[in-house]
C-alpha cells in the first residue's frame, strides 16, 4: 500500500510538472537541467517524449522524429540521459523556446483532417466552412458521382477519369489515391499554394493515404485523425447514410478497422462525438479564436 501510494504520489508530481510546462509557467530547459540535477526528482524521472509532448505545435509524430534525430529513446527518462544526449537535447528545446510567433506560424497554418470511412470528416469540415471564415477549406478533386446535396466545386471537384489522368500527368496534385479500389481523389496543389502564400489557414479533409503523400510533401502540415466516440458509432453512421449497398458497407467497414490502426502516425486525435465540439478543436490546431 505504501508503494502505491508512492506511485500514485510521483504520477501527479510529473504532471504537475508538465502541466506547468504547458501553461508557460516552467520552460523545457528548466525541466531538464533540474532532472539533471536529481535524477530522482519529478523532473528526473519524467520520460522526455512526454516532456516534448508539453510543447505547442509538437504532435506525437513529430516528437518520435525529433527524439530519432538526437538519438534518445522514446522510453528514456530524462534524469537516464547520457553525456551526448544531455546537451543535444538542451540545444533543441533552446532552438525550440527562441522561435518567433512569425516562425512557428507556417506549421500551424495547413492542417490535415482525415480518418476512417463514415466517421463524419465532411460534416465537420462542412461545419468549419459555415462557421469559420477565415478557414480556407481545400476543394479535392474525384472520379466518383456526386451524392445528394453535394455540389461540383463546392463539395468537390467531380471530374471524368480522362481529366483525373490530364491532372496526374501535369502536375497538378499535391496528393492522390484511389480509395475502396474504386473512385480517385486528389488535392489540386495550387489552390493550397496561394492561400498559404496569402497567410490564410487552409483545411484539408481527405484519406488517410492523402494525409501520408502530404505529410512526405509538406512536412510542416499538422496532420489530425478524426475518431468515432466507438466503433458502433462508425457502423451506425455509414448504414444509416444509405448511400452505399450491402457488398459496399461490408468493404468500407473492412477498410475501416485498417485506416484506425494508421491513427498514431498522426499528430492529433479528435473524438466526433459532437460535430460542433470536434470543428473547435480542428480550428484550435490552426491558432484561428
Amino acid at each position: 500500500m505504501a508503494a502505491s501510494k508512492a506511485a500514485v504520489a510521483a504520477r501527479r508530481a510529473r504532471a504537475a510538472v508538465k502541466n506547468a510546462v504547458i501553461a508557460g509557467e516552467r520552460s523545457t530547459t528548466d525541466v531538464v537541467r533540474a532532472g539533471l540535477a536529481d535524477a530522482a526528482s519529478p523532473e528526473g524521472t519524467l520520460r522526455v517524449r512526454e516532456l516534448l509532448l508539453c510543447i505547442p505545435g509538437l504532435g506525437p509524430v513529430r516528437a518520435d522524429r525529433a527524439l530519432e534525430s538526437l538519438g534518445i529513446s522514446p522510453s528514456k527518462r530524462v534524469g537516464g540521459l547520457g553525456r551526448h544526449q544531455q546537451p543535444k537535447l538542451i540545444d533543441y528545446l533552446e532552438s525550440r523556446a527562441g522561435r518567433s510567433t512569425a516562425d512557428d506560424a507556417p506549421t500551424t497554418r495547413l492542417v490535415v483532417l482525415a480518418g476512417p470511412t463514415a466517421v463524419g470528416k465532411g460534416t465537420v469540415s462542412t461545419y468549419i466552412r459555415e462557421n469559420y471564415p477565415d478557414v480556407r477549406l481545400s476543394v479535392s478533386a474525384t472520379t466518383r458521382a456526386p451524392r445528394p446535396g453535394e455540389i461540383d466545386g463546392v463539395s468537390y471537384y467531380f471530374v471524368t477519369d480522362d481529366e483525373f489522368d490530364r491532372m496526374i500527368a501535369e502536375g497538378e496534385f499535391l496528393e492522390w489515391a484511389t480509395v475502396h479500389n474504386q473512385s480517385r481523389y486528389g488535392t489540386p496543389r495550387s489552390p493550397v499554394r496561394e492561400a498559404m502564400n496569402e497567410g490564410k489557414s487552409v483545411l484539408l479533409e481527405i484519406d488517410i493515404q492523402g494525409a501520408r503523400q502530404v505529410r512526405a510533401s509538406m512536412p510542416e502540415a499538422v496532420l489530425v485523425f478524426l475518431l468515432p466516440p466507438t466503433w458502433e458509432e462508425l457502423v451506425r453512421r455509414l448504414i444509416g447514410r444509405g448511400t452505399e449497398s450491402a457488398e459496399e458497407q461490408a468493404r468500407r467497414l473492412a477498410t475501416a478497422k485498417v485506416e484506425l490502426a494508421a491513427q498514431n502516425e498522426f499528430d492529433h486525435r479528435v473524438v466526433n462525438n459532437k460535430v460542433e465540439d470536434a470543428a473547435r478543436e480542428v480550428v484550435d490546431l490552426m491558432n484561428i479564436s
